[in-house]
């Protein structure tokens, strides 16, 4: 575990570049602590535990690999995206946390400043790239062409984890290229692992009861 100074300036956002385990600065940016300790697995079915604490180990990132949850919302996605984050950069990597509409403004705006190299050589080179959010936005072409050299420079080379609202069957309403949206799939799954968070809202569900719960009370 980081001590608690770690914790207090990874809130604050800034480099922590002295704490145990960190090869370089922990500049995540998450916008909320969240913990694989904290999610409610019986809430949600769905999700083997099992198979998450294989994900905690973080061999996936050691081998470059995607990872991908899906689910609708409300189901716990971007819970496990921000954890799953978490434990890799606890473990010494570098992780950078981005919502997909925010990645792909910041890549047009270093377009048109002319620093898209440097700009998409920045994320490159983050061991864990977690994206948030993807699908709930359409993009226009130009939006999704700089997201996919974001991906491919990438590739088998360091990890990228996604969560998105949509199956992939529906990411045409994101990338409405349909030859793009498919190189896209195929880089956020080759070699990877799909979490498939289900459609029921277990945080609305609990937000029910606690209406129930004190109705009765």
């Amino acid at each position: 575990m980081l001590p608690t100074w770690c914790y207090f300036l990874w809130n604050l956002k800034v480099p922590v570049s002295r704490c145990p385990r960190s090869r370089g600065s922990f500049t995540a940016a998450f916008p909320r602590e969240k913990s694989l300790r904290a999610f409610d697995f019986d809430a949600n079915p769905n999700v083997d535990p099992a198979t998450v604490n294989t994900l905690a180990t973080c061999e996936w990132v050691k081998k470059s690999e995607p990872l991908c949850l899906i689910g609708d919302s409300g189901t716990g996605k971007s819970h496990l995206l921000i954890a799953l984050g978490t434990e890799a950069a606890m473990q010494g990597f570098r992780v950078r946390y981005a919502l997909a509409t925010k990645l792909v403004n910041e890549l047009v705006e270093a377009a048109d400043e002319k620093q898209l190299s440097k700009t998409i050589a920045r994320y490159g080179r983050v061991d864990l790239l977690c994206i948030d959010e993807l699908g709930y936005m359409e993009l226009d072409r130009r939006g999704a062409e700089l997201l996919f050299q974001v991906l491919t420079e990438r590739e088998e080379k360091n990890s990228v984890a996604i969560a998105s609202n949509e199956s992939f069957s529906g990411w045409t309403k994101t990338f409405t290229d349909p030859r793009l949206c498919a190189a896209i799939v195929d880089r956020l799954t080759f070699n990877g692992a799909i979490i498939q968070t289900g459609t029921e809202s277990y945080r609305l569900a609990h937000t029910k009861a606690l209406a129930e719960q004190t109705a009765a009370d």
